[in-house]
Protein backbone atom coordinates (compact mmCIF):
# COMPACT_ATOMS: atom_id res chain seq x y z
CA UNK A 1 0.00 0.00 0.00
CA UNK A 2 1.56 3.28 -0.66
CA UNK A 3 2.30 5.99 1.74
CA UNK A 4 0.19 8.77 1.66
CA UNK A 5 1.74 11.94 -0.17
CA UNK A 6 3.50 14.80 1.56
CA UNK A 7 1.59 17.90 1.69
CA UNK A 8 2.05 21.31 2.81
CA UNK A 9 -1.43 23.70 3.23
CA UNK A 10 -0.09 27.16 2.34
CA UNK A 11 -2.04 29.76 1.98
CA UNK A 12 -1.78 33.12 0.30
CA UNK A 13 -3.59 36.51 0.05
CA UNK A 14 -3.95 37.71 -3.58
CA UNK A 15 -5.03 35.35 -6.41
CA UNK A 16 -2.27 35.65 -8.46
CA UNK A 17 0.22 35.31 -5.66
CA UNK A 18 2.21 32.30 -5.54
CA UNK A 19 4.49 30.90 -2.68
CA UNK A 20 7.53 32.15 -3.84
CA UNK A 21 10.97 30.69 -2.73
CA UNK A 22 9.54 28.95 0.39
CA UNK A 23 7.00 27.02 -2.12
CA UNK A 24 9.81 25.45 -4.62
CA UNK A 25 12.43 24.40 -1.12
CA UNK A 26 9.39 22.95 -0.60
CA UNK A 27 8.34 20.82 -3.51
CA UNK A 28 12.62 19.49 -3.32
CA UNK A 29 11.75 18.21 -0.25
CA UNK A 30 9.31 16.34 -1.85
CA UNK A 31 6.09 17.72 -0.55
CA UNK A 32 3.13 18.66 -2.23
CA UNK A 33 1.69 21.94 -2.05
CA UNK A 34 -2.40 22.15 -1.19
CA UNK A 35 -2.59 25.99 -2.26
CA UNK A 36 -5.94 28.01 -0.48
CA UNK A 37 -6.47 31.64 -1.22
CA UNK A 38 -9.30 32.34 0.88
CA UNK A 39 -9.91 36.05 -0.98
CA UNK A 40 -11.13 34.50 -3.84
CA UNK A 41 -13.62 31.82 -1.64
CA UNK A 42 -11.41 28.66 -1.30
CA UNK A 43 -12.35 26.93 2.28
CA UNK A 44 -9.99 26.43 4.49
CA UNK A 45 -9.74 22.58 5.87
CA UNK A 46 -11.18 21.63 9.18
CA UNK A 47 -8.56 19.58 9.77
CA UNK A 48 -4.53 20.21 9.39
CA UNK A 49 -3.88 16.57 10.19
CA UNK A 50 -3.24 15.94 6.72
CA UNK A 51 -0.91 17.94 6.21
CA UNK A 52 3.21 17.74 7.50
CA UNK A 53 2.66 21.84 8.37
CA UNK A 54 0.87 25.14 7.19
CA UNK A 55 2.69 28.24 5.64
CA UNK A 56 0.23 31.64 5.42
CA UNK A 57 1.72 34.41 3.48
CA UNK A 58 1.67 38.33 3.54
CA UNK A 59 -0.35 40.31 1.55
CA UNK A 60 -1.50 44.09 0.89
CA UNK A 61 -4.68 43.76 3.43
CA UNK A 62 -4.07 44.47 7.21
CA UNK A 63 -4.62 41.52 10.29
CA UNK A 64 -6.77 44.68 10.99
CA UNK A 65 -9.10 44.29 8.74
CA UNK A 66 -11.32 41.69 10.34
CA UNK A 67 -14.37 43.86 10.38
CA UNK A 68 -14.30 44.46 6.93
CA UNK A 69 -12.94 41.19 5.29
CA UNK A 70 -14.65 38.23 6.53
CA UNK A 71 -11.75 35.99 5.21
CA UNK A 72 -9.29 37.84 7.17
CA UNK A 73 -11.44 37.34 10.22
CA UNK A 74 -12.16 33.73 9.66
CA UNK A 75 -8.56 32.80 9.37
CA UNK A 76 -7.26 34.30 12.36
CA UNK A 77 -10.27 32.34 14.02
CA UNK A 78 -9.15 29.48 12.03
CA UNK A 79 -5.87 29.51 13.38
CA UNK A 80 -6.77 27.43 16.28
CA UNK A 81 -6.80 24.45 14.28
CA UNK A 82 -3.18 24.43 13.05
CA UNK A 83 -2.10 25.58 16.48
CA UNK A 84 -4.09 22.90 18.52
CA UNK A 85 -3.49 19.75 16.45
CA UNK A 86 0.31 20.69 16.98
CA UNK A 87 0.54 21.30 13.04
CA UNK A 88 4.27 23.29 12.25
CA UNK A 89 2.84 26.63 11.64
CA UNK A 90 5.18 29.22 9.50
CA UNK A 91 3.37 32.83 9.27
CA UNK A 92 5.90 35.25 6.91
CA UNK A 93 4.40 39.02 7.46
CA UNK A 94 0.95 39.01 7.53
CA UNK A 95 0.83 35.54 8.48
CA UNK A 96 2.67 36.40 11.67
CA UNK A 97 0.54 39.08 12.14
CA UNK A 98 -2.55 36.90 12.20
CA UNK A 99 -0.80 34.95 14.74
CA UNK A 100 -0.27 37.74 17.25
CA UNK A 101 -3.86 38.79 16.65
CA UNK A 102 -4.85 35.24 17.13
CA UNK A 103 -2.60 34.85 20.25
CA UNK A 104 -3.92 38.09 21.67
CA UNK A 105 -1.31 40.65 20.19
CA UNK A 106 -1.66 44.01 18.86
CA UNK A 107 -1.10 44.68 14.80
CA UNK A 108 -0.24 48.71 14.82
CA UNK A 109 1.61 51.18 12.25
CA UNK A 110 4.83 52.55 13.68
CA UNK A 111 4.07 55.68 15.84
CA UNK A 112 6.15 58.18 13.78
CA UNK A 113 4.54 56.37 10.41
CA UNK A 114 7.66 54.76 9.52
CA UNK A 115 7.90 51.50 6.82
CA UNK A 116 10.65 48.83 6.50
CA UNK A 117 10.46 48.53 2.53
CA UNK A 118 14.28 46.64 1.81
CA UNK A 119 16.89 45.19 3.79
CA UNK A 120 17.29 45.70 7.21
CA UNK A 121 19.52 44.36 9.68
CA UNK A 122 17.90 42.31 12.28
CA UNK A 123 19.10 40.94 15.99
CA UNK A 124 18.43 37.43 17.59
CA UNK A 125 17.61 37.24 21.02
CA UNK A 126 19.59 34.61 23.22
CA UNK A 127 16.18 32.42 22.36
CA UNK A 128 16.87 32.71 18.77
CA UNK A 129 20.61 32.30 19.00
CA UNK A 130 19.87 29.32 20.87
CA UNK A 131 17.20 28.12 18.24
CA UNK A 132 19.88 28.98 15.09
CA UNK A 133 22.05 31.02 12.78
CA UNK A 134 20.39 34.29 11.40
CA UNK A 135 21.49 36.43 8.56
CA UNK A 136 22.66 40.27 9.30
CA UNK A 137 20.44 41.37 7.10
CA UNK A 138 16.55 40.25 6.01
CA UNK A 139 14.43 41.62 3.04
CA UNK A 140 11.18 43.30 4.95
CA UNK A 141 8.04 45.18 3.03
CA UNK A 142 5.61 46.36 5.91
CA UNK A 143 4.33 49.33 7.30
CA UNK A 144 2.38 47.34 10.60
CA UNK A 145 4.55 45.30 13.14
CA UNK A 146 3.32 42.87 15.44
CA UNK A 147 3.17 42.61 19.31
CA UNK A 148 4.39 39.41 20.79
CA UNK A 149 1.81 37.71 22.75
CA UNK A 150 2.14 36.89 26.16
CA UNK A 151 2.50 33.26 25.75
CA UNK A 152 5.29 33.65 22.71
CA UNK A 153 8.60 33.91 22.46
CA UNK A 154 10.62 36.80 20.92
CA UNK A 155 13.14 35.51 18.64
CA UNK A 156 14.84 38.31 16.55
CA UNK A 157 14.54 42.31 17.35
CA UNK A 158 15.18 44.85 14.60
CA UNK A 159 15.69 48.59 15.04
CA UNK A 160 12.73 50.38 13.50
CA UNK A 161 9.86 47.20 14.01
CA UNK A 162 11.51 45.95 17.56
CA UNK A 163 9.62 42.52 17.14
CA UNK A 164 10.72 40.95 14.23
CA UNK A 165 10.14 37.15 14.97
CA UNK A 166 8.50 34.70 17.52
CA UNK A 167 7.55 31.54 18.27
CA UNK A 168 4.76 29.74 20.15
CA UNK A 169 4.57 26.78 21.03
CA UNK A 170 6.74 23.86 19.90
CA UNK A 171 5.47 24.05 16.44
CA UNK A 172 4.68 27.74 15.42
CA UNK A 173 6.80 30.55 14.00
CA UNK A 174 5.98 33.84 12.95
CA UNK A 175 8.14 36.60 11.11
CA UNK A 176 7.88 39.64 9.68
CA UNK A 177 10.52 39.21 6.81
CA UNK A 178 10.46 38.09 3.40
CA UNK A 179 12.64 34.95 2.90
CA UNK A 180 10.08 33.92 0.11
CA UNK A 181 11.13 36.47 -2.40
CA UNK A 182 12.76 35.38 -5.78
CA UNK A 183 14.17 38.08 -7.79
CA UNK A 184 11.58 37.95 -9.98
CA UNK A 185 9.03 38.41 -7.42
CA UNK A 186 11.60 41.42 -5.91
CA UNK A 187 11.00 43.31 -9.77
CA UNK A 188 7.16 43.07 -9.29
CA UNK A 189 6.95 44.41 -6.13
CA UNK A 190 9.09 47.27 -6.60
CA UNK A 191 7.02 48.50 -9.89
CA UNK A 192 3.90 47.50 -8.59
CA UNK A 193 4.16 48.78 -5.26
CA UNK A 194 6.47 51.96 -6.24
CA UNK A 195 3.93 54.10 -4.28
CA UNK A 196 4.91 52.40 -1.11
CA UNK A 197 8.97 53.30 -1.68
CA UNK A 198 7.70 56.78 -0.58
CA UNK A 199 6.58 56.16 2.81
CA UNK A 200 9.66 57.32 5.46
CA UNK A 201 12.21 54.60 6.14
CA UNK A 202 11.48 53.05 3.45
CA UNK A 203 14.95 51.96 0.37
CA UNK A 204 15.05 52.87 -3.10
CA UNK A 205 14.78 50.40 -5.28
CA UNK A 206 18.63 50.63 -6.87
CA UNK A 207 18.98 49.83 -2.48
CA UNK A 208 16.87 47.00 -2.50
CA UNK A 209 18.76 45.52 -5.43
CA UNK A 210 22.08 45.84 -3.79
CA UNK A 211 20.95 44.40 -0.96
CA UNK A 212 19.99 41.27 -2.67
CA UNK A 213 23.69 40.77 -4.09
CA UNK A 214 24.90 41.34 -0.92
CA UNK A 215 23.16 39.36 1.53
CA UNK A 216 20.96 36.78 -0.74
CA UNK A 217 23.29 34.17 -0.23
CA UNK A 218 22.80 34.00 3.51
CA UNK A 219 18.81 34.56 3.66
CA UNK A 220 19.07 31.27 1.24
CA UNK A 221 21.58 28.96 3.69
CA UNK A 222 18.60 30.44 6.35
CA UNK A 223 15.62 29.53 5.00
CA UNK A 224 17.32 25.62 3.83
CA UNK A 225 18.03 25.26 7.55
CA UNK A 226 15.27 26.83 9.26
CA UNK A 227 12.67 24.94 6.44
CA UNK A 228 14.99 21.46 7.79
CA UNK A 229 14.38 22.65 11.45
CA UNK A 230 10.88 23.66 11.25
CA UNK A 231 10.03 20.21 9.80
CA UNK A 232 11.71 18.05 11.70
CA UNK A 233 8.61 16.35 12.93
CA UNK A 234 5.14 17.07 13.68
CA UNK A 235 6.22 16.68 17.66
CA UNK A 236 7.24 20.55 16.82
CA UNK A 237 9.74 22.91 16.20
CA UNK A 238 13.58 21.43 17.98
CA UNK A 239 16.70 23.61 18.32
CA UNK A 240 19.76 23.25 16.99
CA UNK A 241 22.83 25.06 18.51
CA UNK A 242 24.54 27.94 16.39
CA UNK A 243 27.66 26.89 14.75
Amino acid sequence: MAEPAKQILIIVHQAQSTPGRVGMALRARGYELDIRRPCIGHPLPETTEPYDGVVVFGGPMSANDCGELDYIRDEISWLDVPLRENTPFFGICLGAQLLSRHLGGQVETHPDGMAEVGYYPIFPTQAGEQMMEWPSHMYQWHREGFSVPDTAELLVKGEMFENQAFRYGPSAIGIQFHPELTLAMMHRWTVKGRERLTLPGTQKPDAHFDGRRKYDDQVKEWLEQFLDLWLVSKAGVQTIAAE
